[in-house]
């Protein structure tokens, strides 16, 4: 019987690149629902082409644009947040991918739990924001989280049969676009130089926020909620090749380690088809043209970033949320030529120093958090 999907964030990267995983197995997958921020042309060839049961445009104001390019088909057509929400929960949904950016992942992520679907993440601030909100209703309604972020499914492929006490998970890091700039010449770079990632083919949020390691930090924070592992036992490795996609240490000494091309295709399959694996033929690692695999430390002064996630995850609460709302809204900013590439963690440092902190949030309270940092960061900057 074919899983039946529902692909949140469907014209990003990882949501082109889940449904050329569908395109390769059609006898394995259906796609009934579409769901895109902005990119409401896209989202009409998508809904065609894959001939989806409805379509959901996060930005309302795109719903007739939309609405009226797919009136010749039996598409329905929805828009707003809600909708997104509404879909996920649909019974024609067995599997939701959930690629979305930012905060906005959070709520269809827990629609999506509550209504016991299986859920392939690519959303890190889901867990980021409501890790402990989330895992918590997943274990209740013992729905599977399997990850597609590359770190999160080589260290879920590593664990794999495993029953022994894991004594590390080993998160590597690409050092991102400015990798090798010094630091003195981080305040004049611009948003071009810092959307030039040297591996992966990304979406400009995420490649900014590989740019200050703040998307390192939250992969860090992602792998405690998804194993369950606390902040000592995880570390942090540069690792320019981006060919070892992260490492898992055992307590006897053994070191178990995922490689592979930088490419999404794999560890999305992967969520989607577990226990099995692709069959996917044009895959090919050669190192004969990969000899040489380094690793160092990632430089904190550099990027310090990473050591407030770290303090974020130590602290709990709220804390990471605030974390997430400011970076979004100084990411937002830089990429619209109105801060500095170094404003953005100054941002973050300001807003978790005037944010209300709640120790044990509720639903509403990540809200309210939300909001407010986002509220801090503004000013911070002294956007209108």
């Amino acid at each position: 019987m074919k899983q039946r999907l529902s692909i949140l964030g469907s014209t990003g990267s990882i949501g082109v690149q889940t449904l050329d995983i569908v395109a390769e197995n059609p006898e394995l997958f259906e796609v009934t629902s579409l769901v895109a921020g902005r990119n409401w042309e896209l989202l009409a060839r998508q809904a065609i082409e894959f001939d989806v049961d409805s379509v959901v445009i996060g930005d309302e104001s795109k719903y007739e644009a939309l609405k009226e390019a797919l009136a010749q088909y039996p598409i329905k057509v929805y828009a707003g947040s809600d909708s997104i929400c509404q879909v996920v929960r649909s019974s024609e949904v067995d599997v939701v991918v959930n690629a979305l950016v930012g905060y906005a992942g959070l709520h269809p992520t827990i629609a999506a739990i509550e209504a016991g679907k299986k859920l392939a993440l690519a959303n890190k601030e889901s867990l980021v924001v409501g890790g402990d909100l989330v895992m918590r209703l997943a274990q209740e309604k013992g729905v599977p989280i399997l990850p597609i972020d590359s770190e999160h499914s080589a260290i879920f492929q590593c664990l794999a049969g495993e029953k022994s006490p894991v004594r590390r998970l080993i998160v590597t890091c690409s050092g991102g676009a400015l990798r090798d700039v010094p630091m003195s010449e981080l305040g004049d770079v611009t948003p071009e130089r810092a959307l030039k990632h040297p591996q992966w083919s990304m979406g400009a949020k995420i490649t900014i926020d590989s740019a200050t390691l703040v998307n390192k930090g939250f992969e860090v924070i992602e792998a405690h909620w998804l194993f369950g592992m606390p902040a000592e036992k995880i570390s942090v490795l540069i690792h320019p090749q981006s060919i070892v996609h992260s490492m898992v240490e055992f307590e006897d000494g053994a070191i178990k380690a995922q490689l592979g091309t930088p490419d999404m295709h794999m560890p999305i399959s992967y969520a989607l088809m577990f226990p099995y694996r692709a069959t996917r033929p044009q895959e090919r690692f050669d190192f004969l043209k990969n000899p040489t695999l380094s690793f160092a430390e990632p430089d904190r002064v550099k990027y310090p970033a990473l050591d407030i996630a770290y303090d974020c995850m130590r602290r709990g609460g709220n804390s990471a949320c605030v974390m997430n709302g400011s970076n979004e809204v100084a990411v937002a900013a830089f990429l619209a030529g109105k801060c500095r590439f170094t404003d953005i963690t100054a941002s973050i440092e300001y807003a978790l120093e005037k944010s209300t902190f709640v120790e044990k949030p509720t639903l509403r309270d990540y809200e309210l958090s939300n909001d407010e940092s986002r509220a801090l960061a503004a000013e911070y900057l002294k956007l209108k």
